[in-house]
C-alpha cells in the first residue's frame, strides 16, 4: 500500500515530521523576518487581515518562498537517498497538497477577521449608533466576496490536482500488486483488492490525511485567536472564572466527544471488514456460476447470501446506537458555543462582531479537536479496506493465504 508510492515508508514519514518540525522551528525562531533579505521586510498591516490582500502581501509571498525551498531541499534529499519511480507525486505531489490545505486554513482566517468590522457594523446600523451607508455595506459584501473567489479558486484546483493524485497512487499500488499477480491471484477476492480495494484505500487516505493536516494547521493559526479573545470572555457556567475558558471548554468537550463515540463504535470496523468478505465470497461465486454449471447452485448460494444478509443485519444494528450517540452529540455540539458565552452575552460584554468571531473561532477549534469524532466512520471503513489489504499483502512476503475462518476471526480482533 505504501511502499509502491512512497521511497522506504517507514523512514520516509519519520523524517516528513522531523523536517517539519525543523521548518516550523526555524520559521517561528527568526526566519519569518528572514525576508527582509529579498525586500519583503513590510510588517503585516493588522488591518489587511480581513482583506483579500492579505494573500499577496510581504509577510506572505515569504512564506510561499520558505515554504518551497524546504519542499525542494528535502525532496532532493530522497531524490539522492532513495530514487524512486513515483517520487515526484509522492513526495512534490504531497507538499503541494500541503501547501494548499494551508491556504484554505489562511482563508478561514482571513474570513473570521472580516467577521468583527461587518457584524459590528451590522449591529451599529441596526442600533443606529452611527450611520452606516450602503456604499460601506457594500463595500463590507465585495471584500468577503474576494476572499472566497480566491478560496473557490483554490478549492477547485485542489479537488482537480488530489484526483489526480489518488488516481496516482492507485495506478502505483495496482502496478505493485500485478507484478505479484502470480502469487497473489490465489487469495480469495483477488481481483476485488486490486481492481476496488486501491482505489477506496488511496481515497479514504487523502481524505483522512487532508482532514488531520488541516486540524492541525487549524489548531495552530486558530489557538492563538482563542487564546486571545479568552482575555475578554473569562467567565464560563456553572465553574465561574476560569483562565483560558475558550480553550478549555474546546478542549475539554471535542476530548468527551471523541472518547465518547470511539466507545460506542468499538464494534464497527470488524463488522466492516466482515462484510466486504462476505460479499466478496458471494460475488465471487456467482462470478464461477456464469462459466460453469455446476457452480453458483441454489443451495451454495442460499447459503453465502444468508452470511451476506445476517452481516448486514448485525451490521444495522450497531450502526442505529451508534448513530444515536453521533447524532445526539453532534446536536448538543451546534448550541454548545452559545452556552458558553452565556454569560458574557447576558452581561453585555461583547458586541455582535466580537461574538461572531468568537463563535467562529472557537468553531474552528472544536471541530479541529474533533477530527476523530468527524471521521469516524470513515476510520472504520479504512481500518476494513486496510486489514483486506494487509492479509493480501502477506502472501507477497511468503505467508499462505489465510482461510476464510481465519481471516473472519481477525476482522473480529
Amino acid at each position: 500500500m505504501f511502499v509502491s508510492f512512497f521511497p522506504n515508508p517507514k523512514l520516509f514519514f519519520w523524517s516528513v515530521v522531523l523536517w517539519t518540525a525543523v521548518c516550523v522551528g526555524v520559521w517561528y525562531g527568526g526566519a519569518s523576518g528572514w525576508g527582509a533579505l529579498l525586500g519583503l521586510g513590510a510588517a503585516p498591516d493588522p488591518a489587511q487581515a480581513g482583506r483579500v490582500s492579505v494573500f499577496w502581501s510581504d509577510s506572505f509571498i515569504w512564506f510561499y518562498i520558505y515554504f518551497t525551498i524546504a519542499t525542494l531541499l528535502f525532496a532532493a534529499f530522497w531524490q539522492f537517498y532513495a530514487p524512486h519511480p513515483w517520487a515526484r507525486w509522492s513526495i512534490l505531489g504531497s507538499a503541494l497538497i500541503l501547501f494548499m490545505t494551508y491556504f484554505q486554513v489562511q482563508v478561514s482566517v482571513a474570513v473570521n477577521a472580516w467577521y468583527g468590522p461587518f457584524y459590528d457594523m451590522v449591529q451599529a446600523a441596526l442600533a443606529k449608533t452611527r450611520p452606516v451607508t450602503l456604499a460601506e455595506f457594500y463595500g463590507e459584501m465585495l471584500t468577503f466576496a474576494g476572499i472566497a473567489f480566491v478560496a473557490v479558486s483554490v478549492g477547485v484546483f485542489m479537488r482537480f490536482f488530489m484526483s489526480h493524485w489518488i488516481f496516482r497512487w492507485r495506478n502505483a499500488m495496482n502496478d505493485y500488486y500485478m507484478s505479484h499477480w502470480p502469487r497473489l491471484r490465489v487469495v480469495e477476492g483477488a481481483s476485488q483488492r486490486v481492481q476496488e480495494d486501491t482505489m477506496r484505500f488511496s481515497t479514504t487516505m487523502e481524505g483522512l490525511g487532508v482532514n488531520l493536516v488541516s486540524s492541525v494547521m487549524t489548531l495552530i493559526a486558530f489557538l492563538p485567536i482563542l487564546l486571545q479573545y479568552s482575555y475578554t470572555i473569562t467567565e464560563m457556567p456553572i465553574f465561574g472564572e476560569v483562565p483560558h475558558a475558550l480553550v478549555w471548554a474546546a478542549l475539554l468537550w471535542a476530548a468527551f466527544g471523541t472518547g465518547f463515540l470511539a466507545l460506542v463504535g468499538i464494534k464497527l470496523p470488524g463488522l466492516e471488514f466482515r462484510n466486504q468478505r462476505v460479499e466478496a465470497a458471494y460475488r465471487k461465486e456467482l462470478v464461477y456460476g456464469e462459466d460453469n454449471a455446476d457452480r453458483a447452485q441454489p443451495p451454495t448460494v442460499a447459503d453465502l447470501f444468508t452470511n451476506v444478509r445476517r452481516n448486514y443485519f448485525r451490521l444495522y444494528f450497531h450502526y442505529t446506537y451508534f448513530n444515536v450517540a453521533r447524532i445526539f452529540y453532534l446536536q448538543t455540539d451546534n448550541i454548545f458555543p452559545y452556552i458558553i458565552l452565556a454569560p458574557s452575552i447576558v452581561a453585555g460584554k461583547i458586541t455582535l462582531g466580537l461574538m461572531q468571531q468568537v463563535l467562529n473561532a472557537f468553531e474552528q477549534v472544536r471541530s479541529s479537536f474533533q477530527y476523530l469524532v468527524n471521521s469516524w466512520t470513515t476510520i472504520v471503513e479504512l481500518l476494513s479496506v486496510y486489514k483486506r489489504l494487509r492479509t493480501f499483502e502477506a502472501v507477497i512476503h511468503g505467508a499462505p493465504p489465510p482461510p476464510p475462518e481465519e481471516e473472519a476471526s481477525f476482522a473480529k480482533a
